[in-house]
């Protein structure tokens, strides 16, 4: 009787040990469901907890008739965002004059307005950058490290979040030359109304969870 005691709840352990690893594992493997619903404030303004470098509050759909907004999450302590710069300054000049904007968005509640105005002319970025210092913006589309990326369409919903390109497939691994560029394909597509083909893509660089 204890021998089959025995078997059965070893038997019954195992399908759940089982059960746990296929249900986790397919899980994970969907592609989560992203968008993005600004907040209504008392004054009737859209806000998601962004602030400008002289501490107003910003309301990231003011410019209005933008066909697609680019966020891209940095940090300026961080050297893989940093080296991206090139690619966004690129990516600035190629789709900006198309009534895409783009703004950079500060997520160290530390850093100063001068040292941010510092980087980005260090950086010779042509777009603004703004705070993000509750991680709002940053809870609301699910950005994990820096540099990461999110379109929004003209509606304001998110259309890709990830990468820039693949140039840095891992920590440490950092190529020379891109050969997918995520980030450029996302606003095509999005500029032309169409779904992005890989809307959820993993960015590399500094984990935005150690300034919590």
């Amino acid at each position: 009787m204890r021998s089959s005691t025995k078997s059965f709840v070893g038997s019954a352990i195992a399908a759940a040990v089982w059960f746990c690893v296929v249900g986790c594992g397919q899980q994970q493997n969907q592609s989560p469901k992203i968008s993005v619903t600004p907040t209504s404030t008392a004054s009737g303004d859209k806000t998601v907890g962004l602030v400008d470098l002289d501490g107003q509050p910003f309301d990231l759909w003011q410019a209005g008739e933008n066909k697609v907004t680019v966020v891209v999450f940095t940090r300026s302590d961080c050297p893989i965002s940093n080296r991206a710069a090139p690619d966004i300054r690129q990516l600035y000049g190629s789709f900006h004059p198309r009534g895409v904007e783009f703004y950079l968005i500060y997520v160290d509640p530390k850093e100063e307005p001068e040292a941010i105005r510092a980087h980005l002319k260090e950086y010779e970025y042509p777009c603004p950058g703004l705070r993000d210092p509750g991680h709002q913006l940053v809870a609301e589309t699910g950005a994990t490290v820096t540099p990461e990326a999110v379109v929004f369409d003209a509606n304001h919903k998110v259309a890709y979040r990830g990468r820039i390109d693949d140039r840095n497939a891992d920590f440490g691994k950092a190529g020379s030359v891109a050969i997918k560029r995520d980030l450029a394909d996302a606003i095509e597509a999005t500029l032309a109304g169409k779904p992005v083909a890989e809307p959820v893509t993993k960015a590399v660089g500094c984990y935005i969870g150690d300034l919590e």
